[in-house]
């Protein structure tokens, strides 16, 4: 069973031993609206905790998906090049961006489980 994380920055990331999914939250694809564009980085990637991992377009904004953790990307998600509204129908599901493993599973203790990050959306 995963053990899911969240960031101040609105992305979930779910760990099963070390490797991980990340998407953005329920919240976030709510502040964007409807999501028109999705890009997430392709396998083999690097990503470093806290820099920019993967970009998401709605009719609002656009906005950069920041890697919760480093690790190398195993994985992006298909599906949302062809359907980039899964982040709205199923932002903790099927509209995850990509997935990745765990170059350095310290990084999670700064994180926050879903208790203290439904506290910490209730205070924006």
């Amino acid at each position: 069973m995963a053990t899911i994380f969240y960031t101040k920055d609105h992305e979930w990331i779910a760990v099963e031993g070390t490797s991980a999914t990340v998407g953005i939250t329920d919240y976030a694809q709510a502040q964007l609206g409807d999501i028109v564009f999705a890009e997430a980085p392709p396998a083999g990637t690097r990503v470093e905790k806290g820099k920019e991992a993967a970009v998401v377009e709605s009719v609002k904004a656009a906005s950069d998906v920041y890697a919760p953790v480093t690790g190398e990307v195993i994985e992006a998600n298909a599906a949302l090049e062809g359907d980039p509204a899964l982040v709205n129908t199923a932002p903790e599901g099927e509209g995850w961006f990509f997935k990745l493993t765990l170059a350095d599973p310290s990084e999670l203790d700064g994180l926050m489980d879903e208790e203290a990050y439904k506290a910490f959306v209730a205070s924006l």
